[in-house]
């Protein structure tokens, strides 16, 4: 499976109307905090929007969600793939992407056979505290050795200016939030990062 190498995270469908026209081809819908029929409004319209840009979404958590909506992807943290039923989303079709941040998790996250394995933080990143140092490019090599041919993502700290040394390592997608999203012009910034990707699509 490829995975395009741009892949946006945002936390609302407004986010994805609004960019994914520019030529968007894989983004995550990540909401914190919502009640169910908020959560399954947002997914509507997320879903609606790809559809019509020929863009994959994906829906961070709410596995259950993704099921009942017919999404592309459920992207599962470590404590949310626990309490998923993998038997259930791999029957409805939902592909899966794992979040891993040490040896460990990679131990937990290649027995669940995921369709892509994201590692991070790459850099520093302002998004959310987070209880693991910076992983650095060099560990981006070796995760790849470990995963083999499952597409690998990068994600946390990254800029375009930074892309290209991700790719490098041998990652197959390069996932970003704050870049785009706190840009004062993010539909410019999003057109830069699908300029600076298609080296690798």
């Amino acid at each position: 499976m490829r995975l395009d190498p741009f892949y946006l995270i945002v936390d609302s469908a407004a986010w994805i109307e609004r960019l994914v026209p520019l030529g968007l081809k894989l983004v995550q819908l990540r909401i914190k905090d919502q009640d169910d029929a908020s959560l399954r409004r947002e997914i509507r319209a997320a879903k609606a929007s790809c559809k019509r840009h020929g863009c994959q979404l994906v829906v961070n958590d709410y596995w259950r969600l993704a099921i009942e909506e017919d999404c592309d992807f459920v992207h599962l943290g470590q404590e949310d793939l626990l309490e998923a039923d993998m038997k259930a989303i791999r029957e409805a079709g939902v592909r899966l992407g794992l979040s891993t941040h040490d040896d460990a998790e990679l131990e937990t996250a290649l027995r669940a056979e995921p369709d892509y394995v994201a590692l991070g933080p790459i850099y520093p990143t302002v998004l959310k505290a987070m209880k693991w140092a910076p992983q650095g490019l060099d560990r981006i090599a070796v995760w790849k050795q470990r995963v083999g041919n499952t597409p690998l993502v990068a994600i946390g700290g990254l800029t375009v200016e930074r892309i290209a040394g991700v790719f490098a390592q041998g990652a197959q997608s390069a996932a970003v939030v704050t870049d785009i999203t706190r840009n004062a012009e993010p539909e410019a910034r999003a057109l830069e990062w699908l300029a600076a990707t298609a080296l690798w699509r």
